[in-house]
């Protein structure tokens, strides 16, 4: 004779990343290995394009350039950095999502910072002046 089980079988824990907190130790070594890796990254690349505009020598495109990809590849890494902090979230590691948020918001300040050169060196041109306008020329009678 067979009897039915009282209890019902448990369910297989699921291995979703989400289901349970990195440990603490875990979470701090990823912590520091991401942001060390990421700034020697950033400085690696920030080093490479500024060789790059010294090998320039004067050539106003090529630093121009050069300047443009920067900003270009800080906007990327930015943007991947925000996507570490929202994937550390997601394995429920607070100590690796701080330091990556610390991380990306000084990555932030250097873009701004280097955006805010850019456009200081870049002024925009003076308007053009309206259809109706007409120089006043010093006894030419025709002054507005």
């Amino acid at each position: 004779m067979t009897y039915a089980p009282t209890e019902p079988a448990p369910r297989p824990r699921r291995g979703r990343p989400w289901s349970r907190r990195t440990p603490l130790g875990r979470d701090i070594a990823l912590g520091i290995v991401l942001f060390v890796v990421e700034a020697a990254v950033h400085f690696s690349v920030r080093f490479g394009h500024g060789m790059e505009m010294w090998a320039a020598q004067g050539d106003e495109t090529r630093i121009e350039a050069a300047r443009l990809a920067d900003l270009a590849w800080m906007q990327h890494f930015l943007v991947a950095m925000i996507v570490f902090v929202v994937i550390a979230l997601l394995f429920r590691a607070p100590w690796t999502a701080l330091s990556q948020l610390l991380a990306a918001a000084a990555a932030a300040a250097l873009l701004v910072l280097a955006q805010h050169d850019y456009d200081l060196s870049h002024p925009r041109p003076a308007p053009a002046p309206s259809p109706g306008y007409s120089p006043c020329y010093s006894g030419s009678g025709r002054c507005n």
